[in-house]
């Protein structure tokens, strides 16, 4: 059947034509010449269809942009290119065929077809952003993504070959020139999309160099003693990685949290690495942590004062990252973090690493004085460092759900641990097992410690000598609702 008997009667109502040219791409995207028979190819639809298509691609590029992109006209170029191209290629076929009917078929079914298929990369985009999707997804979805891209042209190829009946040979070589094609441009404009990210090198300004100095000074000065005869608890928190505002938020979060609540205020002190608060917060690096830890060390009374100490960014094995460009920082690592914490004569400690791997340094701040909680075991990655998230998902269970509602750590522990378990199934990721390990002096005096911060009674904690064993809490996946302890050899005080 030949394009020049090709005929197509426009309805009257003009969502009958949108409704009409849905269904002719459906038929079109399965591989039917059915297509032909639905299509409503007018000006006003290709015209409508085009706005369509261009915004939603406009939207699935502005969901798929880091913060801070702007908007990239060579991008919108890229994508003007295809319409345009194929276009034209119905004012030729309309030509040669002595039918005016096709000028626009080919472009309308490949603009709805395009709409489509943006809306649903958009949605799972959109989806994926929030970390909604499974951890396997992620890798597959450029795959994805350009199979979208390639079905909408391939198919328009196809019917059309087949109303043209061209040879079954001749129509491999079409789709597998088109696939090259395709592909080849798709792989050379990916780094031009509508809306692009444009480096900027961080900059420290002058002002916040000199302004540095004083706001670690004034935070430093703002931390008081404790009272003698009653248990205090004294709050540091770490926001490690300047790249992403979560970390920031949730030390933010956690300390506004042990201020308010359990009533740190006048005794609590954040470090915050973040490109948007050199000239609000004190940077943290490694020079600034010890001279927070001694100031603290020193406003507190050892035999009865407690440290929550809580660390939050990304990690590797026995690795804390401190970054926050342009300076150059070392980062943080087990055995410094203990050293310094030593150094300081901070006795009663509560750490909470919340970052990648973190359970590796839990044999080197293991005490009988301690107690460490970590997202995740010493060789498993945690979740929920994105740029959109406010909390990682350690940090959401563990501090704004389950410390909230419990009045012990160990058993806000157990409720975290099950939560993260949960959403991580529900994700599809690979479990991280957060850890705790409790020293065995600490488990003794925990309680007492626990009633001074949950129920804001101010018993006084006597000194308690026992052995120096340590105790170890381990949940594994299977076993969330019941916790095993054991026993794990610990460094002398």
């Amino acid at each position: 059947m030949s394009l020049t008997s090709l005929k197509t009667v426009s309805l009257q109502r003009f969502s009958l034509n949108f409704a009409a040219n849905i269904i002719a791409t459906l038929w079109m995207l399965v591989g039917s010449t059915r297509a032909f028979s639905w299509v409503k190819p007018t000006f006003i639809q290709f015209a409508v269809f085009a706005l369509l298509a261009l915004g939603s691609n406009v939207l699935f590029s502005w969901l798929a942009a880091e913060s801070g992109s702007m908007f990239n006209e060579q991008g919108l170029v890229s994508y003007l290119i295809w319409p345009m191209i194929i276009l034209l290629s119905g004012i030729i076929l309309a030509r040669r065929a002595s039918n005016q009917t096709l000028v626009f078929v080919p472009v309308v079914l490949w603009l709805v077809a395009d709409t489509l298929s943006a809306l649903l990369q958009s949605l799972v985009q959109f989806f994926g952003s929030y970390g909604w999707l499974p951890e396997w997804s992620y890798s597959f979805l450029p795959i994805l993504f350009l199979v979208l891209f390639l079905w909408q042209t391939l198919a328009l190829l196809w019917i059309f070959s087949r109303r043209l009946r061209i040879p079954w040979w001749e129509r491999i070589i079409i789709l597998v020139g088109a696939v090259a094609l395709l592909t080849i441009w798709q792989r050379n404009v990916a780094d031009q999309p509508i809306f692009k990210q444009i480096p900027v090198e961080p900059v420290l300004e002058e002002a916040a160099l000199y302004e540095q100095p004083r706001l670690l000074q004034q935070a430093l000065n703002s931390i008081d003693p404790s009272i003698d005869g009653k248990t205090d608890w004294y709050f540091m928190g770490v926001a490690g990685f300047s790249g992403q505002n979560v970390f920031r938020s949730e030390i933010n979060k956690v300390r506004e949290l042990f201020d308010v609540r359990f009533g740190t205020s006048g005794h609590s002190l954040s470090l915050i690495n973040n490109t948007y608060s050199w000239m609000d917060e004190p940077i943290a690096t490694k020079t600034s942590i010890l001279r927070g830890l001694k100031k603290i060390g020193q406003q507190m009374n050892a035999d009865e004062d407690v440290l929550f100490l809580t660390l939050s960014s990304h990690g590797n094995e026995d690795i804390v990252q401190l970054a926050n460009p342009p300076i150059t920082m070392d980062n943080l690592d087990a055995a410094w973090l203990r050293e310094a914490l030593d150094a300081s004569g901070i006795r009663w400690r509560v750490i909470v690493l919340s970052a990648c791997y973190s359970g590796s340094f839990i044999d080197e701040l293991a005490s009988p004085t301690t107690v460490v909680i970590t997202a995740s075991a010493a060789d498993k990655p945690s979740f929920g460092c994105t740029n959109t998230a406010e909390m990682t998902y350690f940090g959401q269970a563990f501090f704004a759900e389950s410390l909230r509602g419990n009045t012990s750590f160990e058993s806000a522990f157990k409720d975290a641990r099950i939560r993260v378990n949960e959403r991580e199934s529900a994700m599809g990721f690979e479990p991280s097992e957060p850890q705790m390990v409790i020293g065995s002096l600490m488990e003794t005096a925990l309680p007492a410690f626990e009633q001074v911060l949950f129920d804001k009674a101010r018993p006084s904690v006597a000194s308690i000598t026992n052995d120096t064993a340590s105790t170890t809490v381990n949940v594994l996946p299977e076993t969330t609702a019941n916790l095993s302890v054991g026993e794990v050899d610990a460094a002398a005080e």
